[in-house]
């Protein structure tokens, strides 16, 4: 007798993590290759010769340090294993199988994953023409069953961002009783001065929830943390439904370490930025067509010939992620790995 699993997993689709290739430059990934900062390095050191105990299940001492950096109160702070965590949490704690979650499509590819798992009806979105979030769609996709939606700004994989503005009427036009979750996960690469800050909307509104991560400029993203700042129910809701134990004691010492570190996030954020702006430069001078970027990667909307594009940057020793049929995302590395994309992208036949 076979062991009796749920019926819906098989038509459930598969998360699919960039390629590592041995020899090849990985920029499938959005990871920095600087790594993770010295500081943080230090401290999980340090940690590390405690980890034969159980880490704080709390999180408090991230928590308050969290609280203090974004001037809230900590009971408004929930920590949890790497962002996407957090966004499953999101789900359970606001959804039962009546409830439907609305989120932007293309977008981060766990959001239709983890509403199937907890049992809610997923509401795809279909981006603009410019690759862009379609705000007044979203809108008109709210119903009486609509409990959550995801906002992914700058969204992954295309990289566009909101403007502060256009954010900012969306919200006043969405029921107060509809959470809206602001994935922030790449905030610290933002050089626009027009896009929005969801710390400043979450502290205003009880609906709203900015969430953001260590993975990716803080360079921790094998450590798994993330965390989100909202009103104090939503925050306690999440702690609720969070696994025990799951913020590890190296991940909680490192990330504490790493918010200390602003100067030294700031100057590698920059580095970041200037290279997404050569690399980007040079990819539309080249006649690609690539949208404007606010993340640490770029995205190169190639239809039919993703799949094509891709295995021919393997060949020049470059792993890009490939979205079959619709794109690839190639993540910023440092300025000779992505030399050596730019050059494989020059010698692609268009």
């Amino acid at each position: 007798m076979s062991v009796r699993t749920r019926a819906d997993l098989d038509e459930l689709p598969a998360y699919v993590a960039g390629r590592t290739v041995p020899g090849a430059i990985k920029l499938a990934s959005n990871e920095v290759s600087e790594g993770p900062l010295p500081s943080a390095v230090a401290a999980i050191q340090q940690a590390s010769a405690e980890i034969h105990r159980y880490p704080d299940m709390g999180v408090g001492a991230l928590t308050a340090a969290l609280a203090e950096h974004y001037a809230v109160a900590p009971e408004r702070v929930a920590v949890g294993c790497g962002s996407v965590a957090l966004c499953e949490q999101l789900v359970q704690a606001t959804c039962t199988p009546d409830d439907e979650v609305i989120f932007p499509w293309r977008s981060f590819e766990a959001y239709p994953i983890i509403t199937q798992v907890a049992g809610a009806r997923q509401v795809r979105v279909p981006l603009t023409g410019e690759h862009a979030l379609d705000l007044e769609e979203m809108l008109a996709a709210i119903t009486p069953a609509t409990r959550l939606m995801f906002v992914c700004t700058p969204n992954n994989p295309t990289g566009t961002t909101l403007r502060r503005e256009e954010l900012t009427a969306f919200l006043d036009r969405v029921p107060s009783d509809v959470l809206v979750v602001l994935d922030e996960a790449y905030f610290e690469f933002v050089t626009d001065p027009a896009a929005p800050d969801g710390m400043e909307l979450a502290r205003e509104r009880d609906n709203v929830a900015s969430m953001r991560t260590f993975s990716k400029a803080y360079g921790l993203a094998g450590l798994r943390v993330g965390y989100a700042v909202t009103s104090e129910p939503v925050a306690a809701a999440l702690r609720k439904v969070c696994i025990p134990f799951s913020v590890n004691a190296l991940a909680q010492a490192a990330a504490i370490a790493s918010l200390e570190a602003q100067d030294e996030l700031r100057a590698r954020c920059a580095n970041v930025a200037a290279e997404r702006e050569r690399v980007h430069r040079a990819l539309v001078d080249e006649g690609y067509e690539v949208p404007e970027t606010q993340a640490n990667f770029v995205w190169l909307p190639l239809g039919e010939r993703t799949a094509e594009f891709s295995e021919h940057c393997l060949e020049h020793k470059v792993v890009v992620r490939a979205f079959a049929g619709e794109g690839a995302r190639v993540t910023i590395g440092r300025p000779e790995e992505n030399d050596a994309f730019l050059a494989a992208a020059r010698a692609f036949p268009r």
